[in-house]
């Protein structure tokens, strides 16, 4: 187990004393940053959050621009297409709030596991 994923001196302490901040970190990024700037599983939950924030608007953008395009393309019948892509997106933003719930049980239970597939950037050291 790596620093990273709470193998460091004075864990135990860490989680107890900012296990809400973590928490909070899935709904509002920063603010662990400013109320436990020390501790490193607040940090590390805030990087987590701020990844899927990111997910969040990346995917939004996508699916915009995708509309947008399929609506000009097939404005005149193709409304089956947009559909379908309302759907797929519908199933990507599930799992991004799922991926959030994940995110929140781990720091409920004083994990420091990354999420599936996003979890892996490091933006917050």
């Amino acid at each position: 187990m790596s620093e990273e994923q709470g193998n460091y001196s004075g864990y135990e302490q860490d989680v107890k004393d900012n296990k809400v901040m973590a928490i909070l970190a899935y709904f509002i990024f920063f603010l662990p940053l400013l109320a436990a700037k020390e501790s490193r599983f607040a940090r590390y939950h805030a990087n987590q959050g701020l990844i899927l924030l990111i997910a969040y608007f990346a995917l939004g953008i996508v699916n915009s621009i995708l509309n947008a395009i399929l609506f000009a393309a097939f404005f005149s019948g193709g409304f089956g297409i947009l559909t379908i892509l309302g759907l797929i997106f519908t199933v990507a933003y599930l799992g991004l709030a799922a991926l959030g719930i994940l995110g929140i049980v781990n720091a409920a239970k004083g994990k420091m596991s990354p999420m599936p597939l996003i979890g892996g950037f490091t933006i917050i050291r």
